[in-house]
């Protein structure tokens, strides 16, 4: 590994322990009630869309702060064009996505096209970049003709800084196009996110006990607005592209006043949709559904899904149930008629092939009894996988490209944990209280408290170095992050 390399790598030592825990608050500093949504309804609205033309998308995105009304507060957020969330990138398969990307945010980030099957390497998917404050640094996305389409996201991954530049505003979609994106009278991106406002209108930052259960913002977000109101055909099938931008926040999804099919998950589709009853996805997760309107008001909702160590301390103080996130009030014009082209695109089943290896990761936190133990040394290396913390200079697995590997993914913790591996899909082999039956992949894989999970995974098409980590950012910041390498 290059010296280079090796600094870019360097953890960020910028957590500060502060004071003793105190009741039941999980975000530090004083800041001023969100809970409850003005009762002026937002209409609501998506991202702008940046589309490819000619094969190429050619993209300049600038992440800064901005100041921007949150329920009618002014907040000074992160935002990417001046947008929280940033502006959707559309492409296709064969595409190349190049971003000029300048950052005006006072400290260090970079970029992480999360879920694309694309190289972990050079200025491609690279998480080990790291683009300074007031630098312009290009990245370049070459998309593989065959490519899934579906539902992605891009969000900041510099090491010890991604939980705090996500929950500040830092998030958009990406989507991938062909010929079996389902023809429907509207395609919605729908980002989930959470915030929380200090007093003195900056993002609140996270004290001791908040990092440790991952923050909870107290305000819940569609497209950066609260309980927006959308105005859907009446009778129309819709695409809802549904993001878990949450820095740690489980969504218990559900749906009222219409019907709804699953295509899929995390850009990986169903062999047949599935009927929607309720869905709950972790941070990082996406799933596409196929929404039938009527003439009825309907509503996405929210519950809350507890953790099983928060002793009553969760990192938010609300709990939710059946909560609106937001609303579809349908209009009286015309709807045309949806289209499911057949697919194509069919995920190998590795469960029939040949594994090279089987390996076990295990993820460890502190529980809450160790909290006050802590107190004096505070979080940093507590977090780990296999018994070590994160370290940017270490290679913790070495993979054969185009190999197949069985890993079981064991949960010590008392805390689920949604793990994550870049570039490469999981396939999932076994899961707790449900039998996999069909091929199912994600790229976000939740390990239940004190459970494990196996999955197989091929190293297809690309070589060079990665990461796969916790994705409740706060748990990947503290060291819950490992770095593969495929050769």
């Amino acid at each position: 590994m290059s010296n280079k390399t090796k600094k870019q790598l360097s953890r960020r030592n910028f957590l500060a322990i502060g004071g003793a825990v105190a009741g039941t608050a999980a975000i530090a500093g004083v800041s001023y009630s969100l809970l409850n949504p003005t009762n002026q309804a937002q209409s609501g609205s998506e991202p702008e869309r940046l589309v490819s033309k000619n094969g190429a998308l050619g993209i300049s995105l600038v992440a800064a702060m901005t100041s921007k009304v949150i329920n009618g507060k002014t907040a000074k957020v992160m935002t990417y064009n001046g947008t929280s969330p940033g502006p959707t990138w559309v492409a296709k398969p064969g595409d190349v996505i190049t971003v000029d990307f300048t950052n005006n945010l006072g400290d260090s980030t970079n970029l992480h096209t999360h879920g694309l099957h694309v190289s972990p390497e050079g200025n491609s998917d690279n998480p080990f970049i790291e683009v300074k404050d007031g630098e312009t640094f290009t990245y370049k996305y070459q998309i593989p003709e065959n490519h899934k389409e579906g539902t992605f996201w891009y969000h900041p991954h510099h090491h010890g800084m991604a939980a705090p530049q996500v929950f500040a505003g830092l998030y958009g979609a990406i989507i991938i196009e062909n010929d079996e994106t389902p023809k429907v009278e509207e395609d919605r991106v729908v980002i989930i996110s959470d915030i929380s406002i200090a007093s003195d209108g900056n993002v609140a930052g996270a004290n001791m006990m908040s990092k440790m259960m991952g923050r909870e913002g107290e305000v819940l977000l569609v497209n950066g607005q609260v309980q927006p109101v959308m105005e859907p055909k009446m009778w129309s099938v819709e695409r809802w592209r549904i993001i878990n931008s949450c820095t740690s926040r489980n969504l218990d999804l559900a749906l009222t006043g219409a019907k709804a099919m699953v295509l899929g998950i995390d850009g990986n589709k169903y062999s047949q949709p599935r009927d929607l009853k309720r869905v709950t996805i972790a941070p990082g997760n996406r799933v596409d559904l196929l929404v039938t309107v009527t003439d009825k008001e309907a509503s996405l909702t929210y519950t809350t899904v507890p953790h099983p160590d928060a002793m009553g301390m969760m990192g938010s103080a609300t709990e939710y149930k059946d909560y609106p996130l937001v609303k579809f009030q349908p209009s009286k014009a015309a709807a045309s008629i949806a289209s499911l082209a057949p697919m194509s695109f069919v995920q190998p089943d590795l469960r029939s092939l040949p594994v090279s290896a089987k390996r076990t990761f295990k993820l460890w936190m502190p529980s809450m009894n160790n909290m006050m133990d802590m107190m004096s040394t505070g979080l940093e290396g507590h977090f780990t996988i296999n018994g070590k913390p994160f370290d940017g200079t270490r290679i913790d697995t070495s993979s054969a490209a185009n190999s197949v590997e069985e890993w079981t993914l064991v949960n010590e913790s008392t805390m689920d944990h949604p793990f994550h591996l870049h570039v490469w899909d999981q396939q999932l082999v076994s899961v707790p209280n449900r039998l996999i039956q069909e091929v199912e992949y994600q790229d976000v894989v939740n390990i239940p408290a004190k459970s494990k999970v196996v999955v197989r995974v091929q190293f297809s098409d690309y070589a060079g170095m990665s990461v796969y980590h916790c994705h409740i950012l706060d748990h990947e910041d503290l060291g819950m992050m490992g770095i593969i390498n495929v050769i």
